[in-house]
């Protein structure tokens, strides 16, 4: 867990709107110091959280949709769900192509142009990679990467943001041998460590503020290698209870 210093976390400001075909590691790196003299400068051994809706806006994940016309957008939905699990009127819950379980499978008409909706990113974690990859031939520095969004949980009310994709920042921290505080042996203890990093980062974003990136700072030096959203969070099948 984060040392005594704690975690710090900082905003992103000034990045601007993000049209399709955007170079998203440049904008993030030109939002940043040295290229951005006010700007936060990225130390190695940091995490920057990138909202999944800027990463969509770059890779061109829009398309129209009358949303008017609540068919147009559940058949939206139906298109980009491998299977829909349960449906009260419009509130669809689905399972993605990439195994998410989320509401709307993951379609989003907020904070996008009227009569567009934004899709989830194809492959969230070569996302993150990608960015990762851009932010290090940029600055010379090799930050881990973070693709976050809002999901609701089930079984409890209100939203927070989790990792639907990550590069160079464990997503899992397995516990499982070592003591907990009292000396007793963790059996089954795993950390979604990658979700507790995107929801730290929502708080300084929020859904309203037009801040897409956020730094965190103080990550446990072994949290930092790779790793893979959908390889280590997305639960497999058979260890399913409940589908």
């Amino acid at each position: 867990m984060p040392g005594a210093e704690g975690l710090r976390v900082i905003p992103v400001t000034g990045m601007g709107e993000v049209a399709p075909g955007a170079d998203l590691a440049r904008l993030i790196a030109d939002a940043l110091a040295p290229v951005k003299p006010d700007g936060p400068a990225v130390q190695g051994g940091d995490v920057l959280v990138v909202t999944q809706k800027v990463v969509s806006k770059a890779e061109g994940r829009l398309v129209p949709v009358d949303d008017s016309d609540p068919e147009a957008k559940l058949a939206l939905v139906a298109r980009e769900s491998r299977r829909i699990l349960r449906r009260r009127g419009e509130l669809v819950i689905t399972e993605t192509r990439h195994g998410f379980v989320c509401a709307n499978a993951g379609v989003d008409l907020s904070n996008v142009a009227d009569g567009t909706a934004a899709l989830l990113p194809e492959d969230p974690d070569r996302s993150a990679r990608r960015i990762r990859a851009g932010l290090h031939h940029l600055l010379g520095v090799e930050p881990a990467v973070i693709v976050s969004d809002t999901f609701g949980r089930t079984w409890r009310r209100g939203v927070t943001d989790v990792a639907i994709g990550c590069a160079g920042v464990a997503a899992v921290v397995d516990l499982k041998g070592t003591s907990d505080a009292n000396g007793r042996e963790l059996v089954a203890t795993e950390v979604c460590v990658a979700d507790e990093i995107a929801a730290a980062a929502e708080l300084v974003m929020g859904k309203d503020r037009a801040i897409p990136v956020a730094v965190v700072r103080g990550i446990p030096p072994a949290w930092l290698r790779a790793a893979s959203v959908r390889a280590e969070i997305v639960r497999p099948p058979d260890e399913d209870l409940f589908r």
